[in-house]
């Protein structure tokens, strides 16, 4: 019989930052707990070790002759050639090109193969590469370790194991942020979404006075702008049997716009700025630059007693220390570029800008095309306007006719909201909002470390799944559709028309399944084929076995697309097989489709993956 766990632990695998955070269950009842965060052991220069609070998610791949065995040596003793942490970090800034960043942002990048080596994506022929899921397993493998060192009497695998993840992560990403875990040994694993453990966190951190601050009816909206994402949810407050429940509402899309944009805005505000002095930055400059911003940032916003923090940018010549250019970033350049940059006054019907795209660019991130957090955020809340009323509890709570989903509080989560700047900007455009139609303005819930908040809210919540606290009603963030090829004559110049099926609803728990029986499907075996794969986040009312055959072009979102070759198992190459569909989503919150075989008991399982040819199993 399987030992109970002693622990919860919660780990934000963050872009910027890495978190581990751990709750003693045996101490804590209810909503009272015994709760730390884990100080992680991490080089912080050549054979110097320091524990700190965060584990930066930086990598550095040095060369050959650069650092020694013991200079890259780790209390646990294990033997590599890379460096991760604020060491990682540090000696990146001047040497950018064998620097691993933003590791989390490509995982979830559709548009590359995330097992291929790579990153650095600038870096050059000679210098080694490695995959994003590479770099992120080995920055869980250092957090494992560290628990392993700190705590020999309660061993990791016996822990139940909470990792954090943008709410707008589709399904592949959560596969991939899964298998990373794994990869690094994670055995009790669940996966929860960052907006959700940052309002954990803000509950656990009132010690049971949250109820106060909340009503039902309430919605809560959790604005989280972290290093790589802005993730936006929208969390009710409900009454259900005479005590208040929480119940995620929506989820906004996958915004690729955070802390990288804003270090990369303050890298070439700066370079204009030395450029003006008559000192031009090339390309790798430039770049070491940004990470020298990225600091300069984090000293400012987290120090109000600082008005300036100096900036070397590295020289590319053999003197390198001659050649070196200071500088320095100023609190008012910070302040100006980020404040006014990403969070500009707009009015709530502003959308996100696009514009038309080069025929070529530079293969790297889908870095949104909009750098508006603001309008963004207007986009999100006017597709909301009327879901409440197909919510339970919530009938009536909105005023008829509003042009947007009324927040009657807020949330701030990620390091970017550290200035109270920033936040006092978004609060203040919000609440301009909600004034020109007549309404309240939106309360501050606040009380959260925005460093620690989700690492805090995760292991809170490993402890509230064995029903010691209040839950958060989630489920899929989305629904879920598989595109179904209508069987036509072939016409001239145009491809079969292709309806959606629903296989999960919106909210659909973790641990469920759902048979749709009752409708059979053809499916092309021994061949290459391809399956495309829809999500919608305003889709309520479908439930599974929905088919539709016409949707507008903000109702459902092509996700990414797999092709795959089932097995024939003796049945001819290009044979269609009756099946019908089993959708199941796992106890982590990934989505898993069967095929089965009508009169069969064999079945097809297609994974969400993200290899060139998908995973198919019978």
């Amino acid at each position: 019989m399987q030992t109970p766990a002693q622990f919860s632990i919660g780990i934000d695998l963050g872009t910027t930052h890495c978190a581990l955070s751990y709750v003693d269950k045996s101490a804590s009842d209810g909503e009272n707990l015994v709760q730390h965060v884990l100080a992680i052991p991490q080089l912080t220069a050549p054979a110097s070790i320091e524990a700190r609070p965060l584990l930066p998610s930086f990598l550095y791949l040095p060369h050959e002759s650069e650092l020694s065995a013991a200079d890259m040596a780790l209390p646990w003793g294990a033997q590599q050639d890379f460096v991760v942490g604020e060491f990682a970090r540090a000696r990146g800034a001047a040497t950018p090109i064998r620097l691993v960043s933003s590791a989390k942002s490509w995982l979830c990048h559709p548009g590359v193969d995330r097992r291929s080596p790579l990153l650095p994506a600038d870096a050059p022929a000679e210098v080694h590469r490695v995959s994003p899921l590479t770099a992120s397993i080995r920055y869980l493998s250092h957090l494992r370790w560290a628990w392993e060192q700190a705590h020999p009497e309660a061993p990791f695998d016996a822990q139940d194991i909470t990792v954090t993840i943008p709410a707008s992560f589709d399904p592949a990403a959560r596969e991939l942020t899964a298998e990373a875990c794994k990869a690094a040994g994670f055995q009790k694993l669940s996966l929860l979404e960052e907006p959700q453990a940052a309002l954990y966190s803000w509950i656990q951190a009132s010690g049971g006075d949250w109820r106060k601050q909340v009503q039902s009816g309430d919605v809560i909206l959790v604005v989280d702008v972290g290093g790589g994402t802005t993730d936006l949810s929208l969390i009710a407050v409900l009454e259900r049997d005479g005590n208040l429940a929480l119940q995620r509402v929506a989820v906004g899309e996958h915004i690729l716009l955070g802390g990288d944009n804003m270090d990369l805005a303050l890298a070439y505000a700066v370079a204009r700025k030395l450029a003006q002095e008559g000192k031009q930055l090339d390309a790798w400059q430039t770049r070491a630059l940004a990470h020298g911003c990225r600091a300069a940032k984090e000293q400012l916003l987290s120090d109000a007693a600082l008005e300036s923090v100096p900036v070397v940018v590295p020289s590319r010549g053999s003197k390198l220390i001659g050649g070196s250019i200071r500088t320095e970033v100023t609190r008012s350049e910070v302040l100006a570029t980020l404040v006014e940059g990403f969070f500009p006054q707009v009015a709530v019907s502003d959308k996100p800008i696009s514009r038309a795209r080069g025929a070529l660019t530079q293969l790297g991130l889908p870095y949104a095309q909009d750098a508006a957090v603001t309008r963004h955020l207007a986009a999100f809340l006017s597709r909301q306007a009327g879901v409440t009323e197909q919510i339970d509890g919530l009938q009536g709570t909105q005023p008829e006719g509003a042009s947007f989903l009324h927040p009657t509080a807020i949330l701030f989560n990620g390091g970017v909201l550290k200035a109270p700047q920033i936040e006092q900007r978004i609060t203040q455009v919000l609440n301009s909002w909600l004034a020109a139609e007549g309404a309240a303005p939106a309360r501050l819930l606040d009380g959260a470390n925005l460093d620690l908040a989700v690492a805090r809210g995760a292991a809170y919540y490993g402890h509230v799944r064995e029903g010691r606290g209040v839950r958060i009603r989630g489920g899929t963030a989305q629904s879920y559709y598989v595109g179904v090829e209508s069987n036509m004559p072939a016409i001239p110049g145009m491809e079969p028309p292709m309806s959606a099926l629903c296989l999960a609803p919106f909210g659909m728990e973790e641990g469920s399944e759902a048979a749709l029986d009752t409708q059979e499907f053809g499916l092309v075996v021994g061949e290459p084929v391809r399956m495309r794969f829809f999500g919608s986040s305003v889709r309520r009312s479908d439930t599974v076995g929905t088919m539709l055959d016409f949707w507008g072009p903000e109702e459902l979102l092509e996700l990414q697309e797999i092709e795959l070759n089932l097995p024939a198992e003796g049945r001819a190459n290009g044979e269609v097989v009756p099946v019908t569909l089993h959708a199941r989503v796992t106890d982590i919150g990934t989505l898993e489709l069967n095929a089965v075989p009508v009169g069969g008991s064999e079945r097809w399982k297609v994974e969400f993956d993200v290899r060139a040819q998908a995973a198919a199993e019978q």
